[in-house]
């Protein structure tokens, strides 16, 4: 069960929460507990048919890259589930002091929860004592409204909001929250703001009451709510936005904002919240080096310089350096591999991969390093000797040594500054 030691925080990411570049959020969460009971809150994803594939990427996402277990509870479908194994999956939510929940439909997340214990379960930790983190479609849940991503962005439905868990508004927060923020997948049509784009968030925002207001999210970025200690710190790679009546304030990576200004953006004449930048976590969490990740900023950026790293060793003829590229760029690609939104950055780094092997073997074919080096020794001293045959005007020994070496494919060039020599390949 919960405790009043333990912390009340609620951290909110875009996306990314299961990629390198939540890795020391997680950590540093789960290093505020003294005995971590992590569970996977899985019923966003569950009507999808990988249901469990996803389930056990978690999983070995957080045991590898935060070196913790967690619980998936189970909870893919709660209408109509078998009592035992839904009361199974309630008890771990009661007993879970870290909370973590991801893609998926929040419609129908919403509409397996209500009704159950979840919502007040989830109220519960960040009153009394514990961490929930939300990304994606589960963070669209948490505010005072919901929006149906599947239905407005797939389905071709008129914009509208669901009633949301309001997680923030129990806390004094009236936002309604969006990831995705953005999100640029469409190209040349705006997905940004969740896939609503601009127009049809307008429209959305005329229908916010009182106080309310958006709170945006970027991917792969997020704002971890201390409720105890009073602000908000910024984390990840891109900013947090505060939309108030229409007017975007954005925070970036590492900027603290106090609690006050997430319960009162309006507050000082619409100024914008005070932002400070944060300060070392006092509470290093301490992870073997075995389990030490990199962060890049994406699959995509990883694949770059990876690439660019293996075209610089092949260019030198460092094989060993080529080939640790390659293994890297590998490496890379299991890490994200738990991240459900790569896209096309999965086959963009494997397309990258497998033209960097074949490179490898073509080089092993033909070889890496230069071949005028493994000939130099020998074509230096056939020159040094026809040095010594035109001092003595021999020419004609000179030139058979010439055409010798050309017919092994060493051209001689006489030149002002002196003798040169090309050694031709294919």
């Amino acid at each position: 069960m919960t405790s009043p030691e333990l912390p009340r925080i609620l951290t909110i990411m875009g996306s990314g929460e299961t990629a390198p570049t939540m890795v020391k959020t997680h950590r540093e969460l789960i290093g505020r507990l003294d005995s971590p009971k992590p569970v996977l809150l899985d019923t966003p994803y569950g009507f999808q048919e990988n249901a469990p594939e996803l389930a056990s990427r978690a999983v070995e996402y957080f045991n590898v890259s935060i070196n913790t277990t967690i619980t998936p509870a189970g909870l893919v479908r709660m209408v109509g589930a078998d009592t035992i194994e839904l009361q199974h999956g309630l008890n771990l939510l009661a007993d879970a002091n870290y909370v973590f929940a991801g893609p998926g439909s929040p419609t129908y997340a919403l509409r397996q929860w209500k009704g159950t214990p979840v919502p007040e379960s989830l109220h519960e930790k960040l009153r009394i004592g514990g961490i929930v983190t939300f990304a994606s479609a589960a963070a669209l849940t948490i505010g005072s409204r919901t929006v149906p991503v599947y239905e407005i962005y797939k389905c071709g439905e008129d914009p509208y909001w669901l009633e949301g868990l309001n997680l923030l508004g129990d806390l004094g927060i009236p936002a309604v929250v969006i990831p995705h923020y953005n999100n640029a997948e469409g190209g040349h049509h705006d997905t940004r703001f969740c896939y609503l784009g601009e127009k049809r968030l307008q429209f959305l925002e005329t229908q916010l009451e009182g106080a309310e207001y958006v709170l945006g999210i970027d991917e792969h970025t997020g704002i971890v709510i201390d409720f105890d200690a009073g602000h908000a710190t910024v984390v990840g790679n891109g900013v947090v936005t505060l939309r108030v009546d229409g007017q975007p304030r954005t925070y970036p990576t590492g900027e603290v904002l106090s609690l006050a200004a997430l319960q009162d953006p309006r507050a000082g004449h619409g100024g914008a919240p005070a932002a400070t930048k944060a300060e070392p976590s006092s509470t290093p969490t301490s992870t073997p080096a075995s389990a030490t990740v990199s962060a890049p900023t994406s699959l995509r950026s990883s694949a770059e310089m990876h690439k660019a790293t293996f075209d610089s060793a092949m260019e030198s003829g460092d094989a060993i350096a080529a080939t640790r590229a390659v293994l890297d760029l590998e490496a890379d690609i299991k890490i994200w591999s738990a991240d459900t939104l790569t896209g096309t950055d999965s086959d963009f780094a494997r397309d990258t991969l497998r033209g960097m092997i074949l490179k490898l073997g073509e080089a092993a074919t033909s070889g890496l390093a230069d071949p005028r080096e493994a000939v130099a020794p020998y074509v230096e001293a056939i020159l040094e000797i026809r040095k010594i045959v035109r001092a003595e005007k021999r020419y004609d020994l000179s030139d058979i040594i010439r055409d010798a070496l050309a017919s092994a494919k060493v051209e001689v060039r006489d030149t002002p500054d002196g003798v040169e020599w090309v050694l031709q390949v294919p």
